[in-house]
């Protein structure tokens, strides 16, 4: 007989199934060839027949089945002339196909970069590209650059006679706020060195991102090209944020986006990943900034009532996890969801899972912030177990260091969560 205010699904022996073998995104070559397309997650034949199926009780074969007619309708819905954005996020939520590029497209397309009517695609991406450049240019160039760029822009247009004229300054009138020990407000060099200890954190935390991909990690010219790209959208995402500016890990939500779209096998949109990975980080965060703002942490919008609201989340639906988390065992769930929220799972899974989360983030009807707390709360769900067998320590341990899950499995679970409540 199950507990009371659990329902029977909680209690599931699908639950006991291994978790998923993908090691895809772990074992690419050094070498500096073009990134290859992510591999399909690899299952083995028991979590096959045991993964459950939110349509109901169908054979491994007729499951295969529907996974492939889904796979072709979203292709299929992608080929349109005007897409059905809400189609396309239906037909998204059952699972994105690894390979063809597809999930490069649908990402853009959920994330509002690219419009749904295929006509206006190019003119949009040329637009955004070329404004992405336009930044490059205005935020990672030091004073000295920018300085000698004028200099040459006049000499080659032969109008150094009157300089004052076009804005800039003759030498011999550069003023003290333009010289690089000025301390003044106003002075673009004092700018530049106090945006150096920001740039100083951003390359530390790069190149600490994901150490084990060859992607983003080690000497080839494709990491140190990638790392690069991951520095120029954070700098400049800084320098137009000045009321966020860097946060420690935004590298980490940063990579994902990057990586599945310099992995396009349109080489065009491949070479041009960083313009369109910067635009796409800029509308994921809109919807997370505030988790990211300190000022805002007590608030009703901060980091702090985000985490109030996973508590609520599990108190309704699991009220005896609930109370042996929070009284029992006095786990404050800050100690382990702060960093599930504020990073959006990129260090709890291995990246192959991540990308398939990121799936059914970006695709829920109801959006990423309140799919990202569902996914959060069956994670406690799911070792729940052992949860409710443990102490302070134990509880902890266990979930700043989350166990390896069946990632369908845990989105299976998440999709339940977001019926009515089953605890009264």
């Amino acid at each position: 007989m199950r507990k009371k205010g659990v329902p029977d699904w909680f209690t599931s022996s699908l639950w006991s199934s291994s978790s998923s073998n993908s090691n895809s995104f772990r074992t690419r070559s050094a070498s500096g060839s073009s990134p290859t397309t992510p591999q399909c997650e690899t299952r083995n034949e028991s979590e096959t027949e045991n993964a459950p199926i939110a349509g109901g009780d169908l054979t491994p074969i007729d499951g295969l089945a529907e996974e492939i007619s889904g796979q072709a309708l979203l292709f299929a819905e992608v080929s349109k002339k005007v897409i059905n954005l809400g189609e396309l996020r239906r037909l998204a939520l059952q699972g994105i196909p690894d390979g063809a590029g597809i999930r490069s497209i649908v990402w853009k397309l959920l994330l509002g970069y690219l419009p749904n009517d295929r006509a206006f695609w190019e003119e949009e991406l040329d637009r955004k590209r070329s404004q992405y450049n336009a930044f490059k240019d205005e935020f990672l160039l030091n004073p000295s650059e920018i300085t000698r760029r004028q200099d040459e822009s006049a000499d080659v247009n032969g109008e150094a006679l009157d300089l004052e004229d076009k804005g800039f300054l003759p030498r011999a009138d550069i003023s003290h706020g333009e010289h690089p020990l000025s301390l003044g407000k106003t002075s673009v060099w004092n700018q530049f060195f106090q945006d150096t200890e920001v740039i100083e954190q951003i390359d530390r935390d790069v190149m600490r991102t994901h150490p084990d991909m060859h992607f983003f990690s080690g000497d080839s010219s494709l990491a140190k090209s990638n790392q690069d790209s991951l520095k120029h959208i954070l700098i400049i995402f800084a320098k137009l944020n000045p009321g966020i500016r860097y946060v420690q890990g935004m590298n980490e939500v940063l990579a994902p986006l990057y990586y599945v779209f310099r992995n396009d096998p349109d080489e065009k949109n491949a070479v041009c990943a960083e313009a369109d990975a910067f635009f796409c980080f800029v509308e994921l965060l809109s919807g997370f900034r505030d988790n990211f703002c300190q000022k805002l942490d007590n608030s009703i919008l901060g980091i702090c009532s985000t985490i109030s609201k996973l508590s609520n989340l599990l108190k309704e639906h699991d009220v005896d996890l609930w109370r042996h988390l929070e009284f029992t065992t006095k786990v404050n769930p800050h100690f382990y969801a702060f960093r599930w929220i504020t990073l959006l799972l990129t260090q709890e899974f291995n990246f192959a899972d991540i990308i398939h989360i990121w799936d059914t983030l970006l695709s829920d009807p109801e959006g990423p912030q309140e799919t990202l707390l569902r996914i959060c709360c069956a994670m406690l769900i799911l070792v729940r177990r052992r949860l409710l067998a443990g102490d302070f320590t134990s509880n902890l341990k266990l979930l700043q260091h989350y166990p390896s899950k069946n990632i369908s499995h845990l989105l299976y679970v998440a999709n339940k969560l977001r019926g009515p409540s089953s605890s009264g």
